[in-house]
């Protein structure tokens, strides 16, 4: 109860939260905000919420800033503020490209707030960085503690620099504060260039060589208003410049605060001007040991990149050739954002060796990364057979939760795939894992068709798997699924087959799945079924046998005296004289036989002697 009710008021407070802000607003026309969850942007004044479409469903997040944030400054001071904060987002919905967030519905303005929603957001890289300014309180458990791997941050700066390649080159476009509240990690993980309040467009005419109009600094405005100094290139001051390698020199010290301890920048300036600009000129004989904390393949790059001179540093397309981005990890997942470019033959490929690294990436990067990328092939059934069995993988290493939240949901269209078969094979395969990790209701919605259609199938390999795992989980079954569905389809299976293994195993599990029958359903469809199959081989015999002496023995099962004498011994005895059967196996079935005549003896013995004495009686 106490759970509910903490969940209850966490609820509760951010629809309060919301209430008075958010309904005024447009954006609440079309979008559901449910929790809010990080910040971002300018002195992480924009809240980011948790929230949906209302009329798709599909996730997005819906970015909030409330205006009663600054009645601190004067009304020009506001007004610029505002401004501002406007510029970035509409310049923001104007760009397309994978490494820039994207916009899913533009600016929209009420008296209380302006606000717009994007894709799906985790957070903005300063709150997994340990800023959580303007962020809820207590801090949200998925940003506590969260530290990025080594890969995530080797393709998280990849992706920067494809964005900054693309503003650059395709855009002419400056960004101008490149920091980690412009950078946002979405739910994917996956980081994406936002914050483009302060950007600056060429100004040349097309054929000419960009020109890119330079405001000085003012330390008289707010801070709020103007680029970040701790991750503004040293030229703003030097010589009043800036130009594409300004923003290469901010990817530098953001590297930097990556890898240093607390995740401060070199110069630890904030806001004060007269101390950026002291940095700078101690940026201009900076010794290789205040870099020491950036990692060894790194470091040399790092060290380019924050040099004094702007023509000294790489530009994206030199720094996503080095040594650095050479890594199996980087690669895959390059791979898998780009696969929608290759032909089947080349996926396959692809797919092929994907276990094997699956089995070294860090589970999360698997959940939140690969698996969407997978799950996006299971609309090409002919790859499907490559696909799962790495989803499957992922699946292994998945807690119940996560499985039920991320997988299951994805593989349930999957498994009404008949063709190509093999998807129903590798299914079968991984029966126990998935009997695991799915929940009850779902095995009866969605396994036990599957397992129906494998039955049906014209597949000896399938049907055998499917006829081995199904008595795992009998239990689940109800009795009229057991009855009109299941116990059906394994006797016409076992009579009409061709195969004898496959006869065989119908015999073996129609064994395993006895003790959870009743007496009455054994007696009518399965004892009457026996006589029926068509063969005779030994090992079909023994197959029946079994069920015969299993029903026999079974505390709460039984055969009736007057079925055994009319319906099993007429049909046992003629098999004691096949000459197929091995010593032991006639020494099996003589002595069930013989166990079955005492058996009608006894209980026909101790009848009649009931009948004669009350016939003496009266």
């Amino acid at each position: 109860m106490e759970v509910f009710n903490k969940f209850y008021s966490s609820v509760s407070n951010t629809v309060s939260q919301l209430s008075g802000v958010l309904p005024g607003n447009p954006v609440t026309r079309e979008f559901e905000a449910t929790q809010f969850i990080a910040s971002a942007g300018p002195g992480l004044l924009w809240k980011i919420y948790k929230g949906y479409k209302k009329s798709t469903k599909q996730e997005a997040s819906i970015f909030l800033f409330e205006k009663k944030y600054l009645e601190r400054w004067s009304k020009p001071d506001r007004d610029i503020m505002l401004e501002t904060l406007k510029r970035g987002i509409i310049q923001l919905t104007k760009l397309r490209h994978p490494q820039i967030l994207t916009v899913q519905h533009g600016l929209e303005e009420s008296r209380e707030s302006i606000a717009f929603a994007t894709e799906p957001v985790f957070a903005s890289l300063a709150n997994i960085l340990g800023n959580t300014e303007n962020m809820p309180q207590p801090t949200p458990a998925h940003i506590v503690n969260y530290k990025l791997y080594e890969l995530e941050i080797k393709y998280g700066l990849m992706q920067v620099a494809e964005g900054l390649s693309f503003l650059h080159n395709d855009v002419k476009l400056l960004h101008h504060n490149i920091c980690p509240e412009s950078i946002i990690v979405n739910q994917q993980g996956a980081w994406k260039i936002f914050g483009f309040d302060f950007c600056i467009a060429n100004q040349s005419p097309p054929g000419s060589a960009p020109f890119w109009p330079f405001n000085e600094y003012c330390p008289a405005m707010p801070a709020l208003t103007q680029p970040v100094l701790d991750y503004l290139a040293p030229e703003y001051v030097l010589s009043a410049t800036h130009s594409p390698a300004s923003d290469l020199y901010s990817l530098g010290m953001v590297i930097y605060a990556l890898h240093s301890t607390g995740h401060q920048t070199l110069g630890n300036v904030g806001n004060d001007y007269g101390k950026f600009k002291r940095f700078v000129n101690e940026i201009r004989n900076l010794p290789p040991s205040r870099l020491s904390c950036v990692t060894d393949g790194l470091r040399e790059y790092v060290k380019l990149l924050l040099n004094a001179t702007p023509e000294l540093r790489p530009d994206p397309h030199q720094f996503l050739k080095i040594q650095y981005f050479e890594d199996v990890g980087v690669k895959t997942l390059n791979y898998l954002d780009s696969l929608f470019q290759w032909d089947n033959l080349q996926k396959s490929q692809f797919y092929k060796g994907l276990p094997q690294i699956i089995q070294k990436m860090p589970h999360r990067i698997c959940i939140y990364r690969i698996l969407p990328c997978l799950t996006k092939e299971f609309v090409n059934p002919p790859m499907v057979p490559f696909v799962l069995p790495n989803v499957l993988l992922i699946a292994e290493n998945s807690t119940k939760e996560e499985y039920i939240k991320y997988i299951l949901p994805v593989l349930k269209p999957v498994m009404m795939i008949q063709d190509p078969i093999q998807i129903l094979l590798i299914f079968m395969q991984k029966m126990e894992l998935l009997l695991k990790l799915t929940p009850g209701e779902e095995v009866k919605s969605d396994i036990l068709p599957m397992l129906y259609r494998a039955l049906e199938s014209d597949a000896q390999q399938i049907q055998e798997l499917c006829l081995s795992v199904l008595p795992t989980f009998a239990s689940l079954i109800d009795y009229p699924a057991m009855k009109n569905a299941l116990l059906p389809r394994i006797k016409k299976l076992c009579h009409n087959t061709n195969y004898i293994s496959v006869r065989v195993n119908c015999l073996l599990c129609l064994g395993k799945l006895l003790e959870h029958l009743d007496k009455w359903l054994v007696l009518d469809e399965i004892i009457p079924f026996l006589p029926q199959i068509p063969s005779r081989e030994p090992a079909v015999l023994m197959g029946i046998l079994g069920i015969y002496k299993l029903a026999l023995s079974h505390s709460k099962l039984g055969i009736t005296k007057e079925v055994m004498a009319t319906k099993v011994l007429p049909f046992l005895i003629p098999l004691c004289v096949e000459n197929g059967l091995t010593l032991n196996q006639f020494n099996a079935l003589i002595t069930l036989v013989k166990q079955m005549i005492s058996k009608v003896e006894t209980e026909h013995r101790a009848k009649l002697e009931q009948l004669n004495s009350i016939n003496n009686e009266s």
